[in-house]
Parts: C-alpha cells; structure tokens; sequence
C-alpha cells in the first residue's frame, strides 16, 4: 500500500489553483507563477491533486500531445517529500495517461535535481538528451536532462 492510497486524488479545478501555486512557491526555488498554472487549466492540459483533509498534498499537470504526455510539473508539498507521494502521484499519472491511450510520457528535470533523476531512472524513464540552458539558476541558466519512457496500455 502507498502512501498516495491514504490520500485523495481528483482531476484538477480552477479554484485549486491558488493553493497549488501556494505549494509551489515552497517547493522550488523558481516556481511557475500562479498565471501559467491558470493558463494550463484554461487551455485544457490535464491536472490532478492529492488531498490530505484540506491540504495540497501533491499535484501534476500533463500536457497530452496526440499519443505522448508530457509531464510538465510534478509537485509535492516540501511537509510530505521523502515520503513515497512524489512516486506514488507518478505512477498514478502513468496509468491515467496509459488509460487514456497514451502511449509514451516524456518530461525535463533539472540536471541538478538528483532526487528527482533517481525517481524518474527508478520507474523506469531513460535519459534522451540535454536541453542546454532551459532552466533559471542563480548562475544564470541550469541545462535539463530530457527522459521518456513507454506507458502500458
């Protein structure tokens, strides 16, 4: 049993986004602004939340681009990392994606995000290149490690 299976779960809604914005300005050290998670909703990318009794627990927002999904963000909320949420909120996000006929989910991480990395390599996601300077960083821009993996049917 994961920890995910104590929590709930649903698709995202507009009025999430507040609070999501909120447990990603405490996740990372350079969040997405409030706005561009409205723009994902808005524009119909695929989103869902863990709930623990009123609290964002984690969240994850797909881009579905014909048979692939793109992971765009995977959050969990700094008070539940290291906890097994981040990979329990993953795995969930592959089946809904495999569910929905997807068939391939790619994403970028931080080469510096070694956690992260770790996880992704641990559930199966293989590296597929650089993206040289994607990310913001105190020292100016962070290169991001591009990874992709199948998804089963």
């Amino acid at each position: 049993m994961s920890i995910l299976d104590t929590l709930r779960v649903r698709p995202w809604r507009a009025e999430d986004i507040t609070l999501l914005a909120e447990v990603e300005q405490r996740a990372y050290p350079y969040p997405w602004p409030e706005g561009v998670m409205h723009d994902c909703h808005a524009a119909g990318q695929l989103g869902w939340v863990a709930w623990d009794r009123g609290d964002v627990v984690a969240y994850a927002v797909v881009l579905p681009v014909l048979d692939e999904a793109h992971l765009l963000n995977l959050c969990t909320s700094p008070d539940w990392q290291g906890q097994g949420v981040g990979r329990g909120m993953l795995r969930r996000v592959m089946s809904a994606c495999a569910g929905q006929g997807m068939a391939r989910m790619l994403l970028e991480v931080r080469a510096s995000n070694l956690p992260a990395i770790g996880l992704y390599r641990s559930e199966g996601f293989a590296e597929d290149g650089v993206r040289k300077g994607y990310y913001p960083a105190s020292g100016g821009r962070e290169d991001a490690i591009l990874m992709s993996r199948p998804l089963a049917g």
